[in-house]
């Protein structure tokens, strides 16, 4: 698969803008563990080949379990993630899959229960950005593991 347009090349200042926003989230209070789950999670309902293999080499690097990477797509019924995780990943799918009923006050509830306002407005947006990138990738087709180098991905050792 060829790159249709690479983002990067064509428009920099818009990636950058888009990348200075995914870099404010790293001072939010969301733990890296918490945000890899997110952003693999969407990456994952979206089929961005692109984001998964970043986002599960990130996870790696960051000291995430390999099993529960693998554990991801069935979040629901795995012992491996937190009811405070659960109700991220929720939060996640909802925001990822948006239902004409939009987000649900039973699932509001549940993220409420584990998150303060902040952390959830935290979540949105780390939600909204990487369905952002997601759709960008999916449009230009950048090969999984194209960029590894340039993001610092080999030490990850998931060839």
């Amino acid at each position: 698969m060829s790159t249709r347009v690479n983002h990067y090349q064509t428009i920099p200042a818009l990636v950058n803008t888009l990348m200075n926003a995914s870099a404010a989230l790293k001072k939010s209070s969301l733990t890296p563990t918490l945000k890899q789950l997110i952003d693999m999670r969407a990456s994952q309902l979206n089929g961005c080949a692109f984001c998964v293999d970043m986002h599960a080499k990130e996870a790696k690097m960051a000291g995430e379990r390999e099993l529960r990477l693998y554990h991801l797509p069935v979040w629901r019924e795995s012992p491996l993630f937190s009811a405070k995780e659960k109700a991220a990943l929720t939060l996640t799918e909802a925001m990822t899959h948006i239902r004409e009923e939009g987000i649900s006050d039973a699932v509001y509830q549940q993220a409420r229960e584990h998150f303060s306002e902040t952390e959830i407005a935290e979540i949105a947006f780390a939600v909204a950005i990487i369905n952002s990138w997601n759709r960008l990738q999916l449009v230009s087709q950048m090969a999984p593991g194209s960029q590894d180098a340039a993001f610092g991905l080999a030490r990850a050792g998931l060839e």
